[in-house]
């Protein structure tokens, strides 16, 4: 006995969506180039470093405590290299945290949308200024605004405060951006609570808002940090081209990536130390940069707010 179907079953039945399967299988692909474009770096800094360590005079402990990089003479020290990084790195957060979330708080809180929609992607334009610009920026512009200010026989014409501070104009969209998207995630109902209970605007914003929104702005804040740590440019126009153990930001002083970006481009033959040692710093900031990820994973799940 043959039983009727029920058109209505047969219509709830799953139908083939052959778009939204070619993108998934896109989407995957993207996802499976990406992961395997990164175990390549590392796998191709990992032997490249292997081989700077393994070479006659260079030792593991010499790399990390050593206070001298001179690898004409032999010495492999990356203190100095790593010292005016953190350096650089600290005043371009002096300018691009506050600030950045200054301007977020603006663009979430008090900004009409029509204001936040114009001026928002006009902060935006700062970051897709070349490198190289705000280099040359910081050697002509900045340096000699800190030369008239503190005296030229102070300031060195290449010094890691300009470029510091110029990096942190670079930086501040990324920082200003990401933090406003986490500001304007959190829900209308709790700024109107907090209206309700007589919290003025700048109240609700500084103790509602940014609390709630902690989690975004942390992660905003670090990837800050990571992309300065990771600037090229900027930092070997205008901080120098001598590695030089110094905790004065007037003075000039070279960063691992200013090293990198000069020894690459120049005529060290390939197969020496001097030449292998830019794998070994480049591993040096991949591992110091999957570092500041993790931290930045455990923050925000840690701060992070689910709302219903």
């Amino acid at each position: 006995m043959q039983i009727a179907q029920n058109p209505l079953v047969n219509k709830l039945r799953k139908k083939p969506r052959i778009g939204e399967n070619l993108i998934q299988a896109v989407l995957l692909i993207c996802g499976i180039i990406s992961v395997l474009t990164t175990i390549g770096i590392v796998f191709e800094l990992g032997k490249e470093s292997l081989l700077f360590f393994t070479m006659p005079g260079v030792t593991l402990k010499g790399f990390l405590t050593g206070t001298s990089w001179q690898p004409a003479i032999g010495e492999f020290g990356i203190l100095p290299l790593l010292t005016s990084t953190l350096i650089t790195t600290f005043f371009a957060m002096l300018i691009a945290l506050p600030l950045g979330l200054g301007a977020a708080i603006f663009l979430s809180e008090y900004a009409s949308p029509k204001a936040r929609k114009t001026l928002k992607p006009a902060l935006e334009v700062l970051a897709g200024i070349p490198t190289v610009v705000y280099g040359y920026f910081a050697l002509t512009v900045m340096t000699p605004f800190l030369r008239l200010l503190f005296g030229s026989d102070t300031v060195q014409i290449y010094n890691m405060l300009s470029a510091g501070l110029v990096m942190g104009i670079m930086i501040l969209p990324l920082v200003s951006s990401m933090s406003e998207d986490a500001l304007h995630a959190v829900p209308r109902s709790l700024r109107e609570a907090a209206f309700g209970l007589g919290a003025t605007r700048f109240e609700t914003a500084v103790k509602v808002v940014v609390p709630a929104a902690l989690s975004g702005i942390i992660a905003a804040f670090i990837i800050g940090i990571s992309r300065a740590v990771g600037e090229t440019m900027i930092v070997a126009i205008a901080a120098g081209s001598g590695s030089a153990f110094t905790f004065n930001p007037l003075n000039a002083a070279e960063t691992m990536t200013g090293y990198i970006a000069r020894i690459s481009g120049g005529d060290v033959a390939y197969d020496t130390p001097e030449y292998n040692s830019i794998f070994a710093i480049g591993m040096f900031l991949f591992l110091i940069t999957l570092a500041l990820n993790l931290v930045s994973r455990r923050i925000a799940a840690r701060f992070r707010e689910v709302y219903e």
